[in-house]
């Protein structure tokens, strides 16, 4: 059952999308819009523009797009009733409550009781003689039973169906538990616990909800660590491990771990501010979600091979996200967890001497290259110079790089104005790269090439471009909708989606009603809001009366024939090209 429509602009009324997009993403005014760097990839010149006059938002870089619903369903990871509620508690209202058992919601509801009740489970057999190795591990890793308790750690044992069955007694059917991932099942169709003679680690989200697991292994075996897979309540790539403790002390900056029991660790330290990925690489959306709390970081990675790759990998990701970053090298190639009980009651302010003298990625970058390059013979220190310019290129402040290029040129006992030269080379070669780049989306796009969408329009470019229009000038300017209804078929339509979107907002114009993006988001997917979202932001602030939607209906009309005419017979397709020479005189 659809919201009810009273309801709904309530909703819109008090929501401007600019105070809500404001809230997650630097906005700055541009004539009737406003446009920051988009929170949904990585750019460095803001292409999300956000529409106050009909509460869309646009990113023209990577064509996210849609309405103040739809912003808080990308930016939260929500399904739509959820981007609803969300929207309805920031606006002091009630949604209505006979729309609370839609399905997707419904599920996710009973994902995270499922999720709550199992890390009740595995923290239950922690604390019993049952989980006496998982107890053993986390004291030789020095963590308090306070610590345990605030994270709710836990121990999965080694009987295989002992989750299955106690979450079956509490009312969860298999089919939910393989849905949640804390099971999979057989060959013969039996729900299996996933994990077993783990140490377990809950994750939460902002929100207090458990989301996720992570587990460590006690004994030998692979993978080390089992992590959850994606589920309707969990993206692994949009979420850190503690942020929901971190969140508070992000100022100054946050601390950016490698594993479980390195923020665990610098937690029961003192360092309440430490947060870490989830098993897999850092990645963009991982960037942009610390970015939302806080403008520095601290990359607290291990000091083994794989930690300085993963700190090398993060740092761009981090950078682009517009984040200040600094690198923390733990000596003696100790990791912060073992760093931390290695020097037992001083372990806190050993620790803190690192973080306030850990130097910025920069010098990390070029310390690391001068480790790896031989720079005493004259074939080294050219190879030197030149990866050292290649990295004083990817920075961004014009500043910074005059700064690093004195001291690169007074180490190395050239001039300043070769190094600045070379620089300036390799930031024109990134530069036209990137134009080329750009043109090469911006003709695929504008081609259907790449809209997986509306599939159809590749092969139907022009009626679709005119369907296009008409749709975005029905919204962008709902006063036209009713001529264009009156002079415009369904049937007339070629591609099929733009045909659905105008039948729906047909659907909704009744009694005269003005229809808005919003209108249309419980009814479009959050990719099919954006491509709609991109009609209205290429027609925005275009004059858009009936002389210019005849010429889009003309077009489209017209495309109708053409098509008609290569599915006749040879007589129709004559009486067609009569037709045709008849309108010529």
């Amino acid at each position: 059952m659809p919201l009810p429509q009273e309801f709904i602009e309530e909703l819109k009324a008090r929501s401007s999308i600019e105070d809500v997009v404001s809230s997650y993403v630097g906005l700055k005014r541009r004539g009737r819009t406003f446009v920051g760097l988009c929170p949904f990839h990585s750019e460095k010149t803001p292409s999300f523009t956000v529409y106050p006059d009909n509460g869309s938002f646009y990113c023209f870089g990577c064509g996210a797009g849609g309405d103040v619903i739809t912003f808080v369903e990308k930016i939260e990871n929500l399904d739509y009733l959820e981007s609803v509620r969300s929207l309805a508690q920031r606006a002091g209202i009630t949604v209505p409550e006979s729309d609370a058992d839609r399905g997707l919601a419904k599920l996710r509801m009973r994902l995270y009781e499922m999720n709550r009740e199992t890390a009740r489970y595995y923290h239950g057999i922690l604390l019993s003689p049952q989980g006496s190795a998982g107890m053993e591990y986390f004291a030789r890793r020095g963590l308090s039973p306070k610590t345990i308790s605030r994270f709710g750690l836990g121990y999965a044992p080694p009987d295989r169906f002992s989750l299955v069955d106690y979450l079956r007694k509490k009312g969860f059917s298999e089919q939910e538990m393989i849905q949640g991932n804390v099971a999979f099942a057989s060959r013969s169709g039996r729900a299996i616990d996933r994990f077993h003679e783990r140490v377990m680690f809950p994750i939460i989200d902002l929100r207090g909800n458990v989301i996720a697991f992570g587990g460590r292994i006690l004994g030998q075996g692979e993978p080390k660590y089992l992590n959850t897979s994606d589920t309707p309540v969990f993206s692994k790539g949009r979420s850190l491990f503690a942020l929901n403790f971190a969140k508070e002390h992000a100022q100054p900056y946050l601390i950016l771990c490698e594993g479980y029991m390195d923020v665990i660790a610098l937690h029961q330290a003192g360092f309440p501010n430490a947060v870490a990925g989830l098993g897999t690489a850092l990645t963009p959306e991982q960037a942009r979600l610390i970015a939302h709390y806080t403008k520095e970081v601290v990359a607290s990675y291990d000091a083994d091979a794989a930690g300085q790759k993963a700190a090398s990998r993060s740092i761009p990701l981090l950078r682009e996200a517009g984040l200040t970053v600094r690198i923390l090298v733990v000596p003696d190639g100790k990791d912060p967890d073992e760093f931390i009980r290695s020097h037992g009651e001083s372990g806190h302010a050993r620790f803190q001497q690192l973080l306030d003298s850990c130097g910025n990625d920069v010098e990390y970058r070029l310390t690391k290259l001068k480790q790896e390059i031989h720079v005493q013979t004259p074939e080294g220190k050219v190879r030197y110079l030149n990866e050292a310019c290649g990295v004083l290129a990817a920075l961004d402040s014009e500043l910074e790089r005059e700064v690093y290029a004195g001291k690169l040129a007074e180490e190395a006992g050239v001039q300043r104005t070769a190094v600045l030269q070379q620089v300036r080379r390799l930031l024109e070669k990134k530069q036209r790269t990137r134009r080329q780049k750009d043109f090469r989306t911006f003709r695929r796009q504008t081609a259907g090439a790449q809209d997986k969408v509306n599939p159809e329009k590749k092969q139907n470019l022009r009626a679709a471009r005119a369907e296009e229009a008409i749709l975005g000038v029905m919204i962008d300017y709902p006063e036209t909708s009713a001529y264009i209804v009156a002079k415009l078929l369904p049937e007339k339509f070629i591609t099929a989606f733009n045909r659905r979107v105008y039948c729906i907002i047909m659907g909704k114009m009744k009694d005269g009603k003005v229809v808005s993006l919003t209108d249309l988001a419980d009814s479009l997917s959050q990719s099919e809001m954006g491509l709609v979202a991109g009609y209205c932001a290429r027609h925005a602030g275009m004059h858009a009366g009936t002389q210019e939607v005849d010429s889009y209906i003309c077009v489209l009309l017209k495309e109708n024939d053409k098509n008609s005419a290569q599915n006749s017979s040879d007589e129709e397709i004559q009486r067609y090209f009569e037709q045709l020479r008849a309108e010529k005189k």
